[in-house]
């Protein structure tokens, strides 16, 4: 799952070498969303130990 914004970015680097701006910058966007989401995810949770 934390992988998808990744290849979000990577498709928007290859978007952006082959010229086409608009979808360079919505796949920037919603990675940028993506990975918004999953560190609030992360770091919400609380970690349950038991020592």
């Amino acid at each position: 799952m934390m992988v998808l914004p990744f290849v979000g970015f990577a498709g928007s680097a290859v978007a952006i070498l082959s010229g086409r701006r608009g979808i360079a910058l919505g796949l920037w966007l919603v990675s940028l969303v993506g990975t918004l989401a999953l560190f609030a995810a992360h770091a919400t949770s609380t970690l349950h130990l038991d020592f």
